[in-house]
């Protein structure tokens, strides 16, 4: 199994100084440190117009950044938000990025969930999944062939005769790719493109359960071709993760931080979203609603021996391949640094090796 830290670059705006300089270096800090003590991949998550969440209007350049400064991990984008990013530059962009990371860089895309957004890209969002499905096999075409004549609803491309994409990856047949994945619809679509998929942060375990059994069962029907995707059968499940020396202390330094950051799900910047990835999110336990979300495995907050076993749990129960761990942004540097190290020395050991759905 792999493990990562997704980076959103969100600023505290409790604490932080408009307009917010400062988060990107904050994050670089956290990656290097991720590097150093064992964790496989580095995320970066692209989001536009908003400090109530990521500041990253472009992962390609962070991705470039982090390259000439981090050894040991990998660099992936989760994710690109497809329907507002044109076909042809994410493919001279990643192909660039694996080049520049020495086959190290992994792509996964999304059809986005927030409204302002897209109006800011003039993008008609109730679109956004049509235009994904048109782009996903131009996409890997211009990977593979390196030429296309493409004439769509959304998108016309013509690259033929003496011109093609320029640079080429290294990564065959390209860098692992995935989708973003919390609907039957987009589920399918990941099995029927060979891609991998994303679950959200916010699904319950038994929901995440049904989702894999979805997307086993729809990968059996993957055209051979596209199985060569190095991250085909991929199951990378998103969590928010926090490490100390007991669940008590855990408690203690997250639950105010993790519980405001969670209420920020329910509103017009996320419409629909919820009900979608996670219609039981604010359910409580006899009126703690950090024992609910903890319950439900979306927060795996506690001791190592607590992580392990919720950890355990989701890699039974779900077939979990790749960890995406995430973090609100209330914790502090020094304290993220701790749990960090926590969970790269005493629970990353007991979960390696672990094979593919596929």
């Amino acid at each position: 199994m792999d493990f990562g830290v997704l980076f959103t670059n969100q600023p505290n705006k409790d604490t932080d100084n408009y307009p917010y300089r400062d988060v990107h270096d904050k994050t670089t800090e956290l990656a290097l440190h991720i590097d150093k003590v064992g964790y496989d991949i580095a995320w970066v998550a692209e989001h536009h117009f908003s400090s109530m969440y990521g500041i990253m209007p472009d992962v390609y350049a962070y991705a470039a950044y982090l390259a000439g400064q981090v050894k040991n991990v990998k660099i992936g984008a989760a994710v690109v938000v497809l329907p507002m990013s044109h076909p042809v530059r994410v493919v001279e962009n990643a192909a660039f990025l694996d080049l520049l990371t020495k086959g190290k860089f992994m792509l996964g895309f999304g059809s986005g969930y927030r409204p302002y957004e897209f109006a800011g890209m003039g993008v008609p969002f109730e679109e956004r999944r049509d235009i994904q499905e048109e782009v996903l096999p131009l996409i890997q075409e211009l990977f593979v062939n390196k030429q296309v004549s493409h004439k769509g609803k959304y998108y016309q491309v013509d690259i033929q005769g003496e011109y093609e994409l320029f640079p080429q990856q290294l990564q065959q047949p390209h860098p692992p790719m995935y989708l973003a994945a919390a609907t039957e619809r987009s589920i399918n679509k990941a099995a029927q493109y060979g891609l991998g998929v994303m679950f959200s942060s916010l699904t319950d375990t038994k929901q995440l359960s049904e989702e894999a059994a979805m997307y086993k069962e729809a990968i059996k029907g993957t055209p051979e071709n596209l199985r060569a995707n190095p991250g085909y059968g991929d199951i990378d499940v998103a969590r928010w993760v926090y490490v100390a020396e007991t669940d008590e202390q855990a408690r203690k330094e997250t639950e105010a931080g993790i519980l405001k950051h969670m209420s920020h799900f329910d509103g017009k910047q996320t419409v629909g979203y919820l009900g979608t990835v996670g219609s039981g999110l604010y359910d409580d336990v006899d009126g703690d609603w950090y024992r609910g979300l903890s319950d439900k495995n979306v927060i795996i907050h506690g001791s190592p021996n607590t992580v392990i076993e919720k950890l355990q749990e989701l890699e039974d129960k779900v077939g979990m391949t790749s960890l995406l761990t995430l973090y609100p942004p209330y914790y502090g540097t020094e304290q993220l640094k701790n749990s960090f190290s926590a969970f790269a020395e005493e629970v990353i050991p007991k979960f390696k090796g672990k094979k593919k759905a596929g």
